[in-house]
C-alpha cells in the first residue's frame, strides 16, 4: 500500500523541475515565448510624433495607466504589441457573456467535451480579430492620427494592420504557453507585463522620497504595510475552501465488502480566481477608450468624474467597480461549478450528503453553498481592490497608480495558480518514477 505522500517544499520542488525533463522543457518554453513577447513591446509603430505623444498622455488617468500595466508599457512606447493580450480578453468576455445567452454555445461548452470546448476556442480566436481589427482601427483613427507625422487613411490603416498582427501574435503566444508550458497563458502575458512596470513605479516612489522628506516616508511606510496586508487577504481569498462531506454507501465486490467510505466535496471561497478583476477593469477601460476615439468633451466629463479613481465621485466608481466583481464571480462559478452535474455524478457513484437527500435536494443545497461562497469571495475582492487605491489617494502616493491593488490581485492569484501548476506535475512525475521503478 503506498502511503499518502506530503506536498513538496520548496527545496524538493526546485530540485525536481531540474531533474525532470518534460517540466524542464515546458519552463523552458514559457520564459522563451515571454522573453519574446516583451522584446516586441519596443518594436515602434512608425510614423508618429512621440514627443508630443507622450506629452499628451502624460497626465492621463489611472484607467489608461492600468491599460498601459496590461500591456507592458505598450501604448506608452506604441510598440506593434500596444494591444497586447487586451484584445483577446475582451473577447473571452463577449463569449462567456453569450455563451450563457445562446443555447448552442452552451451545449458546445457543456456536452460536447473537449471538441466543443476546441470549437468555441476557434469562435473566441475570430471574435479576437474582430476586436483587434475594430479596436486598432479605432485607436489609430481617433487618437493616433493627431500625432501622426503624416494623416491620412494609409496611415490608419497601415497602423490599424501593425496593431492587429501584434496583438495575434500575443494571443498566439499566449495559447502556445496554455498548451505546451506552465500556467495559463493569457495571465502570465499579464503577470509579466506588471511585473515589467515595477522598477519604474519603486524609482518614481524613491525619487519622491527624496524629494518629500519625513512626511513622505510616513506615507510610503503606511502604503506599504497596506499592500503587504492585501497581499494576505488575497492568498486568504485565493486558497479558502469550504469543504462539504460526502459519505460512500457500502458496496459489495464479490465476496468482499467495502466499508462506508468518507471524503469530502472542496468548493472555493473564490472559484474565479483572478478573471473577475481582470473583467471587472476591462469592462470599466471601455467607457475611458470610447470618450477618447470619440473626442467627446461630455462623455470625457462623466468618465473622468465617475469612473475613475481619481475623479470628483470616486464612491461611484468604487460601487460600479465591486458590482462588476460580483458579477463576474458569479459568472465564472456558474461556468466552473454546475450543482446539478455535481448531484448526478454523486447520485452514480453511490454518494450523499449527510443530511441531504440525493437528487434535486442535493443539487439545491449545493448551490445555496456556491452562492453564499462566490458573495462572500466576491465582496471580499471587491474590497481588497477598492481600500488599497482609496488609500493610496487618500496619502496622496502617486508613484503606484495604475498599479494598486488590481494589479496585486493578478501578481498574487497569477502566482499561486502557476506553482500548483508547477507542484502537480513535480508530483506526477515523482509518481511515473515509482510506477517505472
Amino acid at each position: 500500500m503506498i502511503s499518502r505522500d506530503k506536498a513538496p517544499t520548496a527545496q524538493e520542488t526546485f530540485m525536481q523541475m531540474a531533474q525532470a525533463a518534460g517540466l524542464r522543457g515546458r519552463l523552458l518554453v514559457t520564459v522563451g515565448i515571454l522573453i519574446l513577447v516583451r522584446l516586441g513591446i519596443f518594436l515602434p509603430v512608425p510614423g508618429i510624433d512621440r514627443n508630443r505623444f507622450h506629452d499628451a498622455i502624460s497626465g492621463s488617468n489611472s484607467i489608461f495607466g492600468l491599460l498601459d500595466i496590461f500591456s507592458g508599457r505598450g501604448l506608452s512606447t506604441l510598440g506593434v504589441f500596444a494591444l497586447g493580450i487586451l484584445p483577446f480578453i475582451n473577447a473571452s468576455i463577449i463569449i462567456q457573456l453569450l455563451t450563457a445567452a445562446i443555447p448552442s454555445l452552451e451545449n458546445l461548452q457543456k456536452n460536447e467535451g473537449e471538441a466543443g470546448r476546441r470549437k468555441i476556442s476557434q469562435i473566441t480566436r475570430y471574435v479576437t480579430v474582430g476586436w483587434a481589427i475594430l479596436q486598432s482601427t479605432a485607436f489609430s483613427a481617433f487618437f493616433l492620427q493627431q500625432f501622426a507625422l503624416t494623416p491620412g487613411p494609409l496611415f490608419v490603416a497601415e497602423t490599424a494592420i501593425a496593431l492587429t498582427a501584434g496583438s495575434m501574435f500575443v494571443m498566439w503566444a499566449s495559447e502556445l504557453i496554455t498548451e505546451r508550458g506552465i500556467g495559463n497563458g493569457a495571465s502570465l502575458l499579464i503577470f509579466v507585463n506588471i511585473v515589467a512596470s515595477l522598477p519604474k513605479s519603486l524609482g518614481d516612489t524613491i525619487d519622491l522620497v527624496q524629494v518629500g522628506g519625513r512626511e513622505i516616508v510616513g506615507r510610503v511606510i503606511v502604503l506599504v504595510l497596506v499592500f503587504l496586508a492585501t497581499i494576505v487577504g488575497i492568498v486568504f481569498v485565493q486558497e479558502g475552501i469550504r469543504r462539504i462531506p460526502i459519505i460512500s454507501a457500502r458496496r459489495q465486490v464479490g465476496r468482499r465488502v467495502l466499508a462506508e467510505q468518507r471524503s469530502y466535496l472542496p468548493l472555493r471561497l473564490n472559484s474565479g480566481g483572478v478573471m473577475p478583476i481582470i473583467f471587472a477593469a476591462a469592462i470599466l477601460s471601455l467607457p475611458l477608450l470610447i470618450a477618447n476615439f470619440t473626442k467627446n468633451p461630455d462623455l470625457a466629463n462623466i468618465v473622468n468624474t465617475y469612473l475613475s479613481p481619481g475623479g470628483s465621485a470616486p464612491w461611484v466608481y468604487a460601487l460600479v467597480y465591486l458590482t462588476s466583481i460580483v458579477f463576474f464571480s458569479y459568472f465564472y462559478s456558474s461556468l466552473i461549478v454546475n450543482p446539478v452535474d455535481v448531484a448526478q455524478n454523486l447520485k452514480k457513484m453511490g454518494s450523499s450528503i449527510p443530511g441531504i437527500r440525493p437528487g434535486k435536494a442535493t443539487s439545491e443545497y449545493i448551490e445555496r453553498v456556491i452562492n453564499r461562497l462566490t458573495f462572500l469571495g466576491a465582496i471580499f475582492l471587491g474590497l481588497v481592490a477598492i481600500i488599497p487605491t482609496a488609500v493610496e489617494s487618500a496619502l496622496k502616493v502617486p508613484t503606484f497608480k495604475g498599479l494598486g491593488a488590481t494589479s496585486l490581485l493578478i501578481l498574487v492569484g497569477v502566482a499561486i495558480d502557476t506553482a500548483k501548476q508547477v507542484q502537480t506535475y513535480v508530483i506526477s512525475q515523482r509518481y511515473e518514477g515509482m510506477v517505472k521503478q
